[in-house]
């Protein structure tokens, strides 16, 4: 390759890096609880009335990238527990501190007191939030982007960082079928020396295992209120201006959950449910291969636009203890994968033009359909800022990679 070609071609790079941060805004912040000064995690930040967005961190920090030929001027910060805000662009500094109040007024006191009143047992509440998914839920398809890290360890030792996005298909709430995937660009794919169990075994794509665990769409869990769980109302929070209902479910000796319900929709905004041993009995049979889960955790959670719920944030994390198939009493080694997603866009209108090419292979590794990296689309790609903790985590692969 010639050195003027090289020149043209740096050139070239520099100049639509150049454009794209001209027609670009970028905006950051650390939200704090304003009472207690401790950060306010995975909180969403988005351009009001808009499907774009990002989340903040576990240490309350943000990044935010939107296109300013739009000339948006609003932004949204909302976490539940809290009050929201909304801050105009230009008022942004860099790096500047955010403070969210969780107190509740005078007024709101006598709103959360009529809320008590109408008699409702947790219980209810759950069997009306399920009876309201087909209003709260989408009922066409939509498209939706996001970020996904995959993180896993065996034995404590780190031996997996993946970071990449992607784009979904998704059919109503209501069709019983996976979205469709297209990957579409790795960012960060360290693997270090794994147990050699994983050469036969191991569940390669980590997409999969987050698109396949839907409680709205695969109708399971604990939305259902069926024979063995029970319910309990523990508080009402501040969510969106508005009030959420926070009850904790159990189904003993193994489950326990904690669903989010808006007091008005009946929506379910946020879902977690905790699969854990009781006494060394594990809530599911160990499997065929020798893998047996002792922990499990699964989080949901969902943001409005147009009135529909839309995912807004996944994480699954586990704990498996693999055993030798041969001597089952034998513990090779113990894992623990955990799994996130985090949405920064919806596209719900004229989706039959938007681009979008089922592409991902279920039975392969993603850094195996990797393409080359690709600087210039994570430059101003809204991934939500890894804390301190990720990052020693990404340097000790980077150090330890095969």
């Amino acid at each position: 390759m010639s050195k003027t070609y090289i020149y043209s071609f740096i050139l070239l790079f520099f100049s639509l890096t150049i454009t794209a941060q001209k027609n670009t805004k970028r905006i950051s912040g650390q939200l704090l609880d304003k009472e207690t000064r401790t950060p306010i995690v995975f909180a969403s930040i988005y351009l009001k009335g808009q499907t774009i967005g990002t989340t903040s961190n576990e240490e309350g920090n943000f990044t935010f990238h939107f296109s300013s030929i739009e000339d948006p001027n609003m932004v949204v910060i909302s976490s539940i527990g809290y009050e929201s805000v909304q801050i105009n662009v230009d008022d942004f500094v860099s790096n500047q501190k955010i403070f969210l109040s969780s107190k509740i007024d005078e007024l709101s006191e006598v709103t959360i007191i009529a809320t008590k009143k109408k008699k409702l047992t947790a219980k209810d509440i759950v069997k009306k939030a399920y009876l309201e998914i087909e209003n709260n839920y989408p009922t066409k398809p939509y498209i939706s982007e996001g970020f996904i890290r995959d993180v896993q360890n065996e034995d404590g030792t780190y031996v997996e960082y993946l970071e990449c996005a992607a784009r979904f298909y998704n059919e109503a709430h209501n069709i019983d079928k996976e979205p469709k995937v297209e990957l579409v660009e790795v960012k960060s794919n360290y693997i270090a020396q794994k147990n050699p169990w994983n050469e036969k075994w191991d569940r390669k794509n980590s997409i999969v295992d987050l698109i396949e665990d839907d409680f709205i769409r695969f109708d399971y869990g604990p939305i259902k209120s069926k024979k063995g769980w029970k319910y309990e109302l523990e508080d009402v929070l501040l969510y969106n201006n508005k009030y959420v209902y926070k009850i904790i479910a159990t189904d003993k000796p193994f489950q326990k959950a904690i669903l989010y319900i808006d007091t008005e929709s009946f929506a379910f905004v946020k879902m977690e449910l905790t699969r854990t041993t009781n006494k060394g009995k594990p809530w599911k049979r160990r499997l065929t291969n020798g893998q047996q889960v002792v922990y499990y955790n699964v989080v949901f959670e969902y943001q409005e636009f147009n009135g529909k719920m839309y995912l807004k944030y996944q994480k699954e994390e586990d704990t498996w203890e693999i055993y030798d198939v041969k001597n089952p009493s034998k513990l090779l080694f113990t894992k623990n994968p955990k799994k996130e997603l985090f949405i920064n866009k919806i596209v719900i209108e004229d989706i039959e033009n938007y681009p979008f090419a089922e592409n991902m292979q279920i039975g392969v590794s993603l850094e195996n359909q990797a393409k080359p990296y690709n600087p210039e689309f994570w430059l101003n790609y809204n991934a939500p800022e890894k804390t301190k903790a990720m990052s020693k985590i990404e340097r000790y692969l980077k150090e330890n990679v095969d």
